[in-house]
């Protein structure tokens, strides 16, 4: 049985991070593909972050564009922040489950196909 339950929810509540973000799971990119989409963006302020996606012709920014969108959301429902207020302080791509398929080639034999997924995190934050 746990021993101080409500004390360690109290702590955890305590130290939680009160920032706005945005979780996009099981997107079908990989994320050394993603990677070189969020350095573009990491550190820019909400508007520049939004026009560089837009403008940037990689697989990657849909999907980044949409998980950004999401987090600015959540701070202006949520939290009540000013969207012109808001930058990126941070973005990275975790590696998601990765799907297994076989090619066939010649002699009867089957080579694997790795199709990588990847989970794309978006924490913005307000400037002071």
């Amino acid at each position: 049985m746990a021993t101080r339950s409500k004390a360690k929810a109290l702590v955890r509540a305590e130290n939680k991070d009160r920032r706005p973000k945005a979780i996009a799971k099981y997107i079908r990119i990989s994320p050394s593909k993603v990677h070189v989409v969020l350095d573009l963006i990491r550190g820019k302020n909400y508007k520049d972050a939004v026009a560089i996606l837009k403008t940037t012709q990689k697989a990657a920014c849909e999907p980044v564009l949409k998980c950004l969108n999401s987090a600015a959301a959540n701070a202006e429902v949520n939290l009540g922040m000013n969207k012109d207020a808001l930058y990126v302080a941070e973005c990275f791509a975790d590696q998601g489950p990765t799907l297994k398929r076989m090619q066939p080639v010649s002699r009867g034999r089957g080579y694997r196909i790795l199709k990588r997924t990847s989970h794309i995190t978006v924490i913005l934050d307000e400037k002071e």
